[in-house]
């Protein structure tokens, strides 16, 4: 595969939702590494340099908002594109404020919606 392939970190616990999410956007060219919770996803983080990152905000263990906050404090500049079932608009204005660049709400956001998204932002 090309060297200038577009990495994608998906970081969602609900399976279904993100192994949809890894087939369309694995079928539009993106190399996409999915997990499950915030747990695996600081290491891979602190190693790991992606073209954007898709989370879920409700997760066991280390949730988005946890994260979001651990990208702001190591500096990581990588988009990060929020995905939650969470539509209250304190949530999405903290997670603006922790430096998300966009909020989905997933009951009310397609696939293919979140897709050219992810194809716009990384063009």
């Amino acid at each position: 595969m090309e060297s200038t392939q577009k990495k994608i970190l998906i970081i969602e616990d609900e399976k279904p939702l993100a192994r949809a999410l890894e087939l369309k956007l694995t079928h539009e060219g993106f190399q996409v590494v999915n997990i499950p919770n915030g747990e695996v996803a600081l290491p891979l983080l602190e190693k790991e340099q992606y073209s954007l990152i898709i989370c879920d905000l409700m997760m066991p263990k280390i949730d988005g908002f946890q994260i979001l906050e651990y990208i702001k404090s190591k500096n990581i500049k990588t988009a990060v594109v929020v995905l939650t079932n969470l539509s209250q608009e304190e949530d999405e204005k903290r997670v603006r404020a922790l430096g998300a660049s966009e909020f989905f709400v997933k009951s009310n956001t397609s696939i293919a919606k979140i897709v050219e998204y992810v194809k716009e932002k990384t063009s």
